[in-house]
């Protein structure tokens, strides 16, 4: 069968089976239908919540799918990013650009009121991610659920983060130590897809002392004068992740890798290793076909990533509200 044929009729039905038979095999502890019984609306709520913060300001999905991967990414998907404290994890460099609390803090109290003391923060928080993908035309999975919220959230816990500086070695061991191989790691920063970056964040790669020949050489010149211009604005001017598409999530950002116009430097150092490269070739060539491929991989990255280190049964608490403990 011709592969766009193939992409016409036959295979996306078994794509997305092998996408949902994907979210049944990774819980630790969690499980799709979790709350079936106790709270069988939460989906709904999660998900209408998440609508109407984003029919307002779309630039809420990915601030969404932001605040999901720094959570898990610290001690776990326990929601500890979300409480306030004056040395709490959102107070650490690296988060305090995050945002998106109010989507959380909104959906927990309609959660509430349908559900009181059900449903934790981390699993709102899990659902709002994926719905705030799908809201970008992205791909839908179904959630594993049974999170409970952590008890400590401590900002120093933080500072090993991936960060936009790591080389793609110590990319791989951060995503290693979660449970996470180079695939997983390749296409879960491809959720830069939708979203932003401060030029804070890469205008050193601009500037004439970054190499002994000027600007990062990695960068396509061209791109290189764009970003110069929109970085005139100041550290804080944003600038979108996926040139030419950041609304939008497809494969584009992988194209721009391909074309050295990634934005962070950790980002486009993946199209320069060895080890990344044909991972990131794999979500390139026809446009419907490797769409479809990464759609298929992120959903399963995405409920993989969900799942580390996730207090379950008797451990951690169920918040009254999402931002502190009980």
């Amino acid at each position: 069968m011709h592969t766009m044929d193939c992409f016409n009729k036959m295979c996306i039905p078994l794509f997305l089976m092998a996408a949902m038979a994907a979210t049944m095999v990774f819980g630790q502890g969690t499980q799709v239908g979790f709350y079936l019984t106790t709270c069988p609306t939460v989906e709904t709520i999660v998900r209408s919540a998440v609508n109407s913060h984003f029919q307002s300001d779309p630039t809420v999905a990915p601030a969404l799918l932001r605040l999901h991967f720094h959570d898990c990414f610290v001690r776990g998907c326990d929601a500890s990013v979300l409480i306030d404290g004056p040395n709490a994890e959102k107070t650490f460099l690296f988060n305090q650009g995050l945002r998106g609390y109010e989507v959380i803090d909104d959906a927990k109290q309609q959660v509430e009121a349908a559900c009181p003391g059900v449903v934790s923060c981390a699993d709102i928080l899990a659902l709002a991610a994926r719905d705030s993908v799908v809201l970008t035309n992205g791909p839908t999975w179904a959630v594993p659920l049974g999170r409970r919220d952590g008890l400590v959230s401590v900002a120093s816990d933080a500072s090993n983060l991936p960060a936009f500086t790591d080389s793609v070695d110590v990319q791989r061991q951060k995503f290693s130590d979660k449970g996470l191989n180079t695939q997983d790691l390749v296409t879960l920063v491809g959720g830069h897809t939708i979203g932003t970056s401060a030029c804070q964040f890469f205008s050193y790669r601009l500037q004439s002392n970054f190499s002994a020949n000027g600007p990062d050489p990695t960068i396509d010149p061209a791109f290189l004068a764009t970003l110069q211009s929109l970085c005139q604005g100041g550290g804080s001017t944003r600038v979108a992740l996926d040139n030419g598409s950041g609304n939008t999530f497809d494969t584009s950002y992988f194209d721009n890798l391909r074309n050295n116009r990634g934005v962070l430097e950790s980002d486009q150092k993946l199209w320069n290793d060895n080890s990344t490269k044909p991972i990131v070739e794999g979500f390139l060539g026809i446009a419907g076909v490797a769409g479809l491929r990464f759609s298929v991989e992120f959903a399963t990255s995405m409920v993989k990533m969900s799942n580390i280190e996730v207090k379950t049964g008797t451990d951690g608490e169920i918040r009254r509200v999402c931002s502190a403990f009980n």
